[in-house]
């Protein structure tokens, strides 16, 4: 990135909206675990305008950040909140890197601060129903109108994650019989290719969202978004204990019981099949056991040495322990 972004944006956007633009209350935000964030005031002829960047390492590219734009206001216009695309950038000379530009959004995105608000404010139910309804909504775009770029998944889904997954688990967890078993128990209830194959978002979950106290505002991190997938992988992953930061009780995002959220996804036109969910929710912990023994191995083998990666790989017990409650036969689905 360069020594002076907020000087970068003012001349980008002096180039883009053709008047001059000059750029305060520049500031870094918190959120963003992979890509930067940041807030700032454009004026132009004397009207602020409150935006936000996000700065995309080559490293990190998921997509182009046109692709991401373009998928990002596809989803607006079939009602799903989405802070506005004001511009998309490739050209490095500006910030160091390509970026795109948004209409900001007030609101919590840090997952305690999110269930505190929620919790003063007693919009939880609402929150989540919308949150439902949200995700509804991406499901019923025909995902042929979504940008080519934007990565597609393959006819079975579902067997193609798990082979990806079962290849990781062969290299770094072979020693662990949890896993081994996850794996049996996937193999045998494969669900097969989905019925209606979807536009998904793939990480909408609480830490993606925008909350305050009226509820859902926004949906973030549209970079994993992929086209022809299997929607029951979308409505899963919300509800992986990890992402319910310590509140258990609550299956989606520490603060929504299920059949809340699924009112919301089917009264808004989802179709929700608790066998594939069930099937995807144990798939996303197995990933995601995964994800920590490749985080701990690149901290062992001096790819990364972070003590945040080696922490990681104490973590492995907890999703052993997930996995065995999410397959045992008297588990809810």
């Amino acid at each position: 990135m360069s020594a002076d972004p907020a000087r970068g944006l003012a001349d980008f956007l002096t180039g883009e909206l053709g008047d001059q633009v000059t750029v305060s209350d520049f500031r870094f935000l918190s959120a963003g675990a992979r890509r930067r964030n940041m807030a700032f005031t454009a004026t132009v002829d004397d009207t602020p305008r409150r935006l936000v960047a996000t700065v995309v390492p080559p490293a990190v590219e998921l997509m182009p950040v046109e692709a991401e734009a373009g998928v990002r206001e596809l989803a607006r216009a079939h009602g799903v909140p989405v802070p506005a695309v004001v511009a998309t950038c490739t050209d490095t000379s500006y910030v160091g890197e390509p970026f795109l530009i948004s209409e900001h959004i007030d609101g919590d995105t840090v997952p305690r601060r999110v269930l505190r608000t929620l919790a003063a404010a007693g919009t939880a139910e609402r929150t989540a129903y919308q949150w439902g309804a949200a995700m509804a909504r991406l499901h019923s775009i025909d995902p042929a109108q979504a940008p080519q770029a934007v990565p597609a998944a393959g006819h079975d889904p579902a067997a193609e994650h798990l082979a990806e997954v079962a290849a990781v688990v062969g290299r770094l967890l072979a020693g662990r019989p949890v896993f081994s078993l996850a794996l049996r128990w996937l193999e045998k209830r494969l669900p097969g290719p989905p019925p209606h194959p979807a536009l998904v978002h793939t990480d909408m979950r609480n830490g993606n969202l925008i909350v305050g106290a009226d509820g859902l505002r926004a949906v973030l991190d549209w970079e994993g978004t992929q086209r022809f997938g299997d929607p029951m992988r979308d409505v899963a992953w919300p509800a992986l204990r990890m992402w319910r930061f310590r509140e258990d009780a609550k299956e989606f995002g520490g603060f929504a019981d299920r059949d809340t959220f699924v009112r919301g996804y089917e009264e808004s036109g989802g179709a929700f099949d608790p066998d594939r969910y069930r099937w995807w929710k144990v798939m996303g912990t197995l990933y995601w056991g995964t994800g920590l023994a490749q985080q701990a191995a690149a901290h062992l083998d001096g790819t990364v040495r972070d003590i945040v990666m080696a922490a990681s790989g104490r973590r492995v017990s907890e999703i052993e322990w997930d996995l065995l409650m999410q397959i045992r036969p008297a588990a809810k689905a």
